[in-house]
């Protein structure tokens, strides 16, 4: 009686346990956080994102080592209970009876399968309640699944240090390497960290990493996973750790990977990112990347150094060891080619420097120690070409420097710039962002100037505009007058009088002319003339701007706007004429590897086939809208090549290959531009203050913002064979005189090949627009007016 009684009180207990217990089919639907990783367009892993760091595996991935290593360590009977150890059970019971008479550490009986249950289905509450219910789950758990699937489960579940879940992820974290490529050494060590990753910390407990490594590696011989012998060399081994960073792989892509995390997270949410398993293929060209971080990098160190010497980053005293002084001042991470130093010692010709140390694995001052000098040849700039070394810097000055060329222990002084930029390279017929830049440095400023940046692109406006005009009637060598104009804006508003950079006015000129030589006036007279509604209109059609005020001042690119808006802008000129949607995402595939995005809308029918039965290559309809006759775009091209070749532009010919482009510079000299393009790649470049200020006289688009754009040319298409532009069929090419518009001969001095639209040629007669005759008509004139002194104002509105 006392026995049944005793079972039906059991019985009730159990029953009570049992009937709010979680259903092991959520092991069959289980999705586990799994990190979010991106590539580059050639495969290299760029950057991952996870609050969990875990990389989810099936069981046939994961080698029969590492599954021998975590079996030894953990559950050595696994593959033969029935969910629980029952000898292992008694053990423990036994041991644990005997450790409270003598304060010795109690141990426990888990299964993996038990485990399984605990860190899938319950808490971690230490109850006797929390332990049977653990025990039921494991026997249902063993009923519903196999074995290689609890081993599944628990070897992707678990936690092992360094925030990372799962052997994956942490043969990543502790070895950069893959699982396939574990040896039986770091295979055991990982099987060590279940018990405990802090306690066996490899940088703060190496001696205890060491003896648990020791102890499953031994475990592991008595098992028949590996030899003696193996097992006596794996012993013998360092631990070999090899952490692995999270930050950005590819040198200079941080403000790239971080505009493609926004859009990740403004597609998909925060959950999907950083626990959804996303694989994001992006369009990022990693040589591009860093040539356009090293022309720009460049561009901005030469403006700032040409203002001379601001001052050191921080001065400390050096109290004994110079190392630990320097080594208390934060270094941007992101500026690998700069290093930090402190100053040590000066005299009037050379200053003498400490190099700041690297760090270990914890974080701590390597003891090594590297010295250097400054000589006065290597900071020039700083002394102003007057002063001596010691009248700039003094001892405990912490400064950055780069290693001189050629010259070993001697080291360039610079400083971090003030002035900032962005650039943009973008595949001008997919609209694939190639490479981009957003500032100076990432770690010392993560606002992208490429993309979150609205400054006034200036004259870099223009060819949206004359692209309206050439759209719309007009030839390249439509005659416009270059001469005073004014404009009333409204009531209230003082009267508008548009100048050109030079403040002259030069009469009658071409449109070819006045894109070439940027000038203002002419513009403001074109876009009066064919209504600035109409010019709001093409810059929406070209993705500049969603909605541009019919206001005569944003004809000179008044309106702010990105780089990267209108660099997708420009590509449409070099791509003949097709919008062009700027993308920094090619695909993105979630944690089954199906694809949920493509940039790629084009639909090729004929492209999956099984086999080639001699039937015709698939054509790949392109069905991007055409926002620009193809013949337009091509004038367009063609006018800003003599930019490049005549006008503000002329730095540009340094490349020696096709290039059109057009200068932008704001009033004040506040933001400098320079868009420009290949026939297969378009550059848009960037400079200015973050708060703007004007950057000194003279200092245009063509003096600060081509220089840059021209370095990354020569660089890009160095190994590339100079492709002219393609001419649309249809256009014909005429020579015209480059002053008056009119036919010319084909050999006279002043004679340009100007192309024109079916329809449409040179001008019979010599006719200007924005100058009208008493009736309101265009006035017509002898074609050597261009050479007299034009009075009057061109009309005054």
């Amino acid at each position: 009686m006392f026995f049944l009684v005793v079972a039906a009180g059991v019985a009730w207990y159990v029953s009570g346990l049992t009937g709010g217990l979680p259903s092991v089919e959520v092991l069959a639907k289980y999705e586990p956080p799994v990190m979010t990783r991106i590539h580059a367009a050639d495969g290299q892993l760029v950057a991952e994102y996870a609050r969990e760091r875990r990389l989810y595996l099936p069981i046939q991935a994961i080698p029969d080592r590492v599954k021998a290593a975590f079996i030894s360590a953990e559950d050595k009977n696994f593959y033969s209970h029935s969910g629980l150890d029952y000898y292992g059970i008694l053990r423990a019971g036994l041991q644990n009876i005997s450790a409270l008479s003598s304060d010795k550490r109690m141990i426990g009986a888990s299964t993996i399968t038990q485990q399984v249950a605990k860190n899938f289905l319950l808490t971690n509450e230490r109850t006797i309640d929390r332990k049977i219910k653990e025990a039921i789950l494991s026997l249902r758990i063993e009923q519903a699944n196999s074995k290689d699937k609890i081993l599944e489960l628990y070897l992707n579940e678990i936690f092992l240090g360094l925030g990372s879940y799962g052997v994956a992820a942490a043969s990543l974290s502790y070895f950069d390497k893959s699982v396939h490529e574990l040896t039986l050494a770091e295979a055991a060590y990982l099987a060590a960290l279940p018990k405990g990753p802090n306690n066996y910390n490899p940088f703060r407990y190496p001696d205890r990493a060491i003896e648990r490594r020791n102890w499953v590696i031994d475990r592991m011989v008595e098992n028949g996973f590996a030899t003696k012998d193996e097992g006596d060399a794996a012993k013998a081994s360092p631990l070999g750790v090899k952490t692995r960073t999270a930050s950005p792989h590819i040198f200079a892509a941080d403000y790239y990977v971080e505009e493609v995390r926004r859009q990740l997270m403004t597609m998909y949410g925060e959950k999907a990112l950083y626990d959804g398993g996303l694989s994001v293929r992006t369009s990022l060209d990693p040589a591009m990347q860093v040539m356009a971080r090293q022309s720009l990098m460049g561009g901005l160190v030469t403006f700032d150094e040409q203002r001379g010497w601001r001052g050191p980053v921080k001065n400390v005293p050096i109290d004994g060891d110079w190392g630990e002084a320097v080594g208390s001042v934060p270094a941007l991470a992101d500026l690998i080619e700069w290093r930090l130093a402190i100053v040590t010692g000066v005299s009037k010709d050379e200053a003498e420097i400490g190099l700041q140390p690297g760090r270990s694995e914890t974080g701590k001052l390597l003891p090594d120690r590297e010295t250097g000098v400054i000589p006065a040849s290597e900071m020039k700039w700083a002394l102003g070409g007057k002063r001596s070394v010691d009248s700039v810097l003094k001892v405990g000055d912490v400064v950055y420097v780069e290693s001189a060329d050629g010259k070993p222990g001697s080291y360039r002084l610079h400083q971090i710039p003030e002035i900032e930029g962005a650039m943009v390279v973008m595949d001008p017929h997919t609209g694939r962002v190639l490479a981009l830049d957003g500032g100076f440095s990432y770690s010392a400023s993560e606002f992208n100037r490429a993309t979150q940046a609205l400054r006034q692109p200036g004259s870099s406006f223009k060819p949206f505009v004359y692209s309206a005009a050439l759209d719309n009637g007009y030839t390249p060598s439509s005659v416009v007058m270059d001469a005073p104009i004014e404009i009333d804006p409204g009531f209230g508003q003082p009267i508008w009088r548009p100048e050109n950079y030079a403040q002259k006015f030069y009469g009658p000129s071409t449109l070819r002319t006045g894109i070439e030589q940027s000038r203002n006036v002419m513009t403001v007279r074109l876009a009066q003339d064919m209504g600035m509604p109409l010019v709001a209109e093409y810059a929406k059609r070209f993705g500049v701007y969603d909605n541009l005020g019919p206001f005569l001042p944003n004809a000179l690119g008044a309106s702010e706007t990105t780089v990267m808006k209108m660099v997708a802008g420009y590509a449409v000129f070099a791509n003949g004429g097709r919008q062009v949607k700027p993308t920094l995402i090619d695909r993105i595939q979630d944690r089954f590897g199906k694809t949920i995005f493509k940039h790629e809308e084009r639909v090729c029918e004929g492209c999956e086939v099984d086999s080639w039965t001699h039937q015709d290559e698939p054509v790949i309809e392109d069905n991007r809208e055409q926002v620009l006759d193809p013949m337009t775009a091509y004038q367009i091209t063609s006018m800003l090549e003599g930019v490049v070749q005549r006008g503000t532009a002329t730095v540009v010919k340094q490349v020696g290959k096709p290039i059109a482009g057009k200068t932008g510079t704001s009033n004040d000299y506040k933001d400098a531009w320079f868009i420009g393009y290949s026939p297969d790649l378009v550059v848009g470049v960037f400079i200015g203050y973050d708060n703007p200020r004007p950057m000194g006289r003279g200092m245009t688009g063509g003096e600060i913002a081509a220089p840059v754009a021209t370095e990354f040319f020569k660089m890009a298409l160095a190994d590339k064979p100079a492709i002219p532009f393609r001419m649309p069929e249809g256009l014909t090419l005429i020579p015209i005189d480059r002053k008056t518009g009119m036919r010319a001969s084909a050999d006279g001095a002043n004679t340009i090949l100007e192309a024109f639209k079916p329809g449409t040629g040179p001008p019979d007669t010599y006719s200007i627009i924005g100058q009208t005759d008493a009736n309101g008509q265009p006035l017509t004139v002898a074609p050597e007016a261009d050479r007299a002194v034009i009075s009057g104002t061109g009309g005054l509105y």
